[in-house]
């Protein structure tokens, strides 16, 4: 093969591997900064689980509050379960809470501030594979006394359905994502503030439901990955050179 027709195939071998380099060094430098992002979320979420509670911020406040600078908040406040229809929420597990690793359901309830808005509780776990709806009915019948009770929780907002996310179940009042709007929505329970209350106490007798503490346990790869797209960019590099050396020699 002459000069002429070999210099535009290297010419195409060079864009290609350095391309192929330049995507692998973005993948590196963007799963850094994604470090960076998680180890500054991280932070603020631990300080804030860490905060002593404050008062639930007044209605008048609840249309400024978001999740990036509100979720997690500490809150404590006197309020009255509602007798309206409870929800139960599935869960494979949960990355915020050590005692809820396995499958069950959080029991989401209505109640009422005495100001008269409603606030929607995730009144903690329930440990049932099968989504037993007695179970939960039984709890709940517990708790929704009629008596203003004071409850410690945190301020969370929220989720948004995915692609796979399974349609709720409304004969049994079972839902897949943690949408409490929708849950209010459907179960006619009224105007709900914005956000709603991830309870941390008070505990029931029995433990059923289940609230708890939460603590931050984000999965973090981050580094690894980056690792990983920076010796795939060398790799590419030692190859290509191992290729012109090649060339050069025969």
């Amino acid at each position: 093969m002459n000069d002429t027709a070999r210099k535009p195939r290297v010419a195409g071998f060079a864009l290609f591997t350095f391309f192929l380099t330049a995507v692998f060094v973005a993948l590196g430098l963007w799963q850094v900064q994604r470090r960076s992002a998680k180890h500054e979320l991280v932070a603020a979420l631990t300080e804030r689980l860490a905060a002593t509670p404050v008062a639930l911020p007044p209605p008048t406040q609840w249309s400024s509050l978001n999740p990036a600078h509100d979720e997690f908040r500490r809150v404590s406040f006197t309020a009255t379960y509602a007798a309206l229809p409870d929800a139960m929420v599935y869960s494979a597990g949960s990355a915020v809470r050590k005692d809820a690793s396995g499958p069950g359901t959080w029991a989401f309830l209505p109640a009422r501030l005495p100001s008269g808005e409603m606030v929607v509780i995730d009144a903690g776990f329930v440990e049932n594979t099968m989504q037993d709806r007695s179970v939960e009915d039984r709890a709940v019948k517990k708790l929704v006394t009629g008596t203003p009770i004071v409850l410690t929780g945190y301020l969370r907002f929220p989720e948004a359905p995915g692609w796979l996310t399974p349609a709720d179940n409304r004969d049994k009042r079972l839902w897949f994502v943690r949408d409490h709007l929708a849950i209010a929505n459907a179960l006619h329970w009224g105007t709900v503030a914005p956000f709603y209350i991830d309870l941390e106490q008070p505990a029931p007798e029995n433990g059923i439901p289940r609230p708890g503490p939460l603590d931050v346990h984000l999965k973090d790869d981050h580094l690894q990955y980056a690792i990983t797209w920076f010796a795939l960019a060398g790799a590419v590099l030692i190859a290509f050179g191992v290729w012109i050396r090649g060339r050069r020699q025969t």
